[in-house]
């Protein structure tokens, strides 16, 4: 009779994998070992094959489990039935929220699936379509006609080319945080840049044009 898995067994991997997801985007997936990777997680090298059969399995599970949390926050946003603009904002918001306290699943899903094997690949890709179609159809609500022409997708990709890289360059010890440059991104993409200072926006550090004028 084969063995069960003990109550730890999924807590365990769910501790491989946020070691695993630190290692990889520090050094990258083909420069971390198994060896390092057990070292880390404060186990042999032995036990840490109990858990996940190969390098692959690991960066597989951390990709797929990421777009599950990123699909979930889609649907919680769409659960709460908001009307277009505050919909869109809060899918910008909790996707920027999402991205600080996961940098490190973030850098790898960047990084590094294109290492997976293609059905894996394409399992994690089919997922990512998702995010971007429930991106584009909270677009589209706010712009109508968008869709018509063809438009909706590639507003949400330059959606997703603002935000997927803050990593680079938005730093915790900066001026500002995710939560503050979310609306900055929300107010671009609805109205550029023209006008992002006007009245505030409810943008952090914004000065109203009043303001500007009576420092003058």
């Amino acid at each position: 009779m084969a063995r069960g898995k003990s109550p730890t067994f999924e807590l365990q991997r769910g501790a491989i994998l946020q070691e695993a997801a630190r290692l990889f985007a520090d050094k990258g997936f083909h420069n971390a070992s198994m060896a390092e990777l057990a070292k880390a997680c404060g186990v042999s090298k032995p036990l840490l094959y109990h858990y996940y059969r190969d390098k692959e399995h690991i960066l597989f599970d951390i990709a797929d489990s990421y777009m599950d949390q990123l699909l979930a926050i889609v649907a919680g946003v769409e659960a709460q039935d908001l009307d277009a603009e505050p919909q869109l904002a809060g899918l910008v918001m909790r996707f920027m929220e999402e991205y600080e306290h996961s940098q490190s699943q973030h850098v790898v899903l960047v990084q590094d699936v294109k290492f997976l094997q293609a059905a894996q690949e394409e399992y994690v890709v089919g997922k990512q379509r998702k995010v971007v179609a429930a991106f584009a159809d909270a677009i589209e609500r706010v712009e109508p006609g968008l869709k018509a022409r063809n438009l909706a997708k590639p507003v949400a990709m330059i959606l997703f080319g603002m935000i997927n890289w803050t990593f680079t360059w938005l730093r915790a010890d900066g001026h500002f945080t995710y939560a503050d440059m979310a609306p900055v991104v929300t107010a671009i993409l609805l109205n550029g840049v023209r006008g992002l200072l006007k009245d505030g926006g409810g943008l952090p550090g914004a000065t109203s044009q009043q303001e500007l004028a009576a420092s003058r």
